[in-house]
């Protein structure tokens, strides 16, 4: 495809994935509001959240590996209307156990949306020229993270529309989208004969994954670390992800390409992308609602005060994906796209209910920028060291990667706050002469129920417990940071193919001679 036709595609493609992002973000800032009228719970709330990211990451690389068997333009129009038809749907409903499951739903459109889009473009431009369009793709993320929050905070300050908008957004977003790519996406696809898409693993990687995490949300609450509920999930989950490895090493069409992340850079990409995934996703989740519940900010300001951290996504995003086309070499900036990133939850990882507002825009802008620097460019490692036959398949496994650490790290980090937020309202509670098992519905979110004195415990739990938050993603950083450390110092491949794949047809090693 000509500069021009792929600009005409990617026009369409950038729709698609903000409509993808901003259901996200715009959710985040109103999501207090939302589980408060529903009269939710915190572990609801986290779910809400951790329902979407899991059917996300379950079925990415499922997606990643039907685009490299069949039709990809069919494949994301498919995925147009699941994620448009559940977010119609969210809209809709009576209570949090609806929307938790209406949220997994449309998770299997975001996961489809975020991976296709991405496939489209390695399939049209070489890796060295995505980097150019992976700045496109930053700047969509940044916008639709910028944009989100304030768009949540104000559709949910206003009466007349209703925090169910924040639903229907990305309905219209969906429809034109569908329209302008049915008219400027043509790829040129091949049949394929005897395909066989791996639903086993699919399976089994899915439900090990889910295991754990519904372990991680439940433990501690609802039954003990050293106990026989625990022992049964964790060894089901080892024994599920097993069978998984053991069915990926098999197949001939596996949904995972074990092949390809058993490579040094490709599997230090997956190690860096799990730990950006789980400080980015576990971290930032929580800022809304510290911003909201501890601070007391309406959600339009909630998504003001998020700006620093989507300012540094968009700016370096933008730089760092100029500089990557323009040198072909991306170890350098992913290397200090970690350093930053971990700086940044260092600083958030001091605040409590009391701390500068100003403090705190340096920190969330330093993450902002590590995320902006790393996330894409984690992704160029992995596509440019495998030929187009594998290009779904190997995008699909960082893309699943990187949301799975996400998940991981909202359920982790969730349990955390749970467990955080009921110690410090009990003794705040019991400061105060009042029995916590009676504390006036401190267990719930919705703070203009509660008596005057209460609400203050829990604003004060709430800012005091997120800090601990920020502490862990700082440590899940330090992780990603070593692993970019060990990269080899590649160049990116001028071609869309591996010249060798194209000369000898054989199984290719790291990266472009």
């Amino acid at each position: 495809m000509t500069h021009r036709e792929v600009l005409r595609a990617l026009s369409g493609l950038l729709m698609v994935l903000f409509a993808a992002m901003v259901s996200s973000t715009v959710v985040s800032v109103a999501l207090p509001q939302i589980v408060g009228s529903l009269k939710g719970t915190q572990s609801q709330y986290t779910w809400v959240v951790t329902a979407t990211l899991l059917a996300s990451t379950a079925s990415t690389p499922v997606w990643g590996k039907l685009a490299d068997l069949f039709d990809k333009k069919r494949l994301l129009q498919v995925a147009i209307v699941i994620f448009a038809a559940a977010s119609l749907a969210c809209g809709l409903v009576e209570n949090t156990g609806q929307l938790i499951a209406l949220r997994a739903v449309q998770g299997l459109g975001m996961g489809a949306l975020q991976v296709l889009v991405q496939v489209i473009i390695g399939a049209m431009v070489s890796p060295k020229e995505r980097g150019r369009y992976n700045g496109y793709l930053g700047g969509v993320m940044a916008v639709s993270t910028v944009g989100g929050p304030l768009l949540g905070g104000a559709i949910t300050d206003t009466d007349w529309l209703g925090w169910e908008w924040c639903f229907f957004l990305a309905v219209p977003i969906c429809v034109i989208a569908f329209f302008m790519l049915s008219r400027t996406l043509h790829l040129a696809e091949t049949k394929k004969p005897d395909t066989k898409v791996d639903y086993v693993g699919a399976t089994l990687i899915a439900a090990g994954v889910s295991l754990l995490l519904l372990w991680v949300t439940f433990v501690g609450n609802d039954f003990d670390w050293i106990s026989w509920q625990s022992a049964a999930m964790v060894a089901g989950s080892v024994v599920l992800l097993g069978a998984a490895t053991v069915v990926e090493s098999k197949v001939r069409e596996p949904v995972v390409p074990l092949h390809v992340i058993k490579r040094r850079d490709p599997a230090l990409a997956v190690v860096a992308s799990l730990a950006v995934g789980m400080a980015m996703f576990g971290g930032a989740v929580f800022l809304g609602q510290y911003f909201q519940i501890s601070r007391g900010f309406s959600p339009t300001e909630a998504g003001l005060l998020t700006i620093p951290m989507m300012f540094g996504v968009l700016v370096a995003s933008a730089v760092a994906g100029r500089l990557v086309s323009q040198s072909g070499k991306v170890k350098p900036y992913i290397l200090t796209g970690t350093l930053v990133l971990t700086a940044g939850f260092g600083m958030l990882a001091t605040i409590d209910h009391t701390t500068s507002l100003v403090f705190m825009g340096v920190g969330m802008f330093l993450v902002g920028t590590g995320v902006g620097m790393s996330m894409q460019n984690l992704v160029l490692v992995v596509q440019n060291s495998v030929p187009l036959r594998e290009l779904g398949a190997a995008s699909g496994a960082i893309t699943f990667f990187r949301s799975l650490g996400g998940t991981i790290g909202v359920s982790v980090l969730g349990a955390v706050l749970a467990n955080q937020v009921a110690d410090k309202i009990a003794s705040g509670l019991a400061a105060l002469g009042i029995d916590a098992g009676a504390g006036g519905g401190a267990g719930d979110l919705d703070l203009e129920a509660m008596p005057g004195p209460v609400a203050e415990v829990v604003r004060a739990a709430y800012g005091d417990a997120t800090g601990h938050l920020f502490m862990i993603s700082a440590c899940i950083a330090v992780a990603g940071f070593l692993a970019a450390l060990f990269l080899s110092p590649v160049e990116l491949r001028e071609t869309v193919d591996l010249p060798e794949q194209i000369a000898l047809g054989e199984e290719t090693v790291l990266g472009a001679k």
